[in-house]
């Protein structure tokens, strides 16, 4: 394994991208969502970012990139259409720093991501294939829809139920885990959500009821 997988908090943490075109505006907007505090420096911006920095997202430094651009930035994504300043901006970043275009000269990869609310799938190729990558995310946004991110949503309530209304552990660790199975997941894709929320609060009623006539 060449590069070590994780997901980064970057709430309230500074990030520098350096570069002003469409994949500098897609990183930024990730950064963002990301709840990082982010600075963008490139002497000519996408319209897609000049209406962040109109709306307070992001700040910006429109001109070319200089040493001490980055100052204590947690993290650099190195955007640029030229290799000489994305390798200065990489030789010059004091923690994590990601290049797009040549990976092997920053310690981090981005990978390809599917989101879908609280659900987050990363793909990596160790950077042999940033395509395949896209392909196979392609490929599992078709299995896992939109309304994933609203399932999530209702089994985190559930479980939040269920940990105060199913006494019985073992009864308890049964449902949590049917709301992960295959069966569950092959509902939301071909039921739809209605009918598998409704089942699922079926199921837990029932053992609430179980466990209080248990109890009387």
């Amino acid at each position: 394994m060449k590069y070590y997988p994780a997901f980064l908090n970057l709430k309230d943490r500074a990030a520098v991208v350096v570069g002003g075109g469409r994949v500098a505006e897609r990183k930024a907007r990730t950064l963002i969502r990301a709840g990082a505090v982010v600075k963008v420096i490139s002497p000519v911006i996408t319209a897609g970012l000049k209406k962040l920095a109109d709306a307070g997202k992001i700040s910006l430094i429109e001109r070319n990139y200089r040493r001490g651009d980055l100052g204590e930035a947690f993290l650099v994504v190195a955007a640029t259409s030229s290799v000489r300043t994305n390798t200065e901006a990489a030789r010059h970043a004091r923690h994590l720093v990601n290049v797009v275009d040549t990976p092997s000269e920053g310690n981090f990869i981005a990978p390809s991501i599917i989101s879908r609310g609280a659900l987050t799938v990363a793909i990596s190729t160790e950077g042999a294939s940033p395509a395949i990558s896209k392909a196979i995310r392609k490929e599992i946004e078709k299995l896992y829809g939109p309304e994933f991110a609203k399932y999530l949503k209702f089994v985190k309530e559930a479980r939040g139920k269920a940990a105060k209304k199913i006494a019985d552990p073992e009864k308890r660790e049964i449902f949590l885990k049917s709301l992960a199975s295959k069966e569950a997941l092959e509902a939301v894709r071909k039921k739809g959500l209605s009918a598998v929320f409704k089942n699922i609060s079926a199921s837990l009623e029932k053992l609430t009821s179980d466990y209080r006539h248990s109890r009387a």
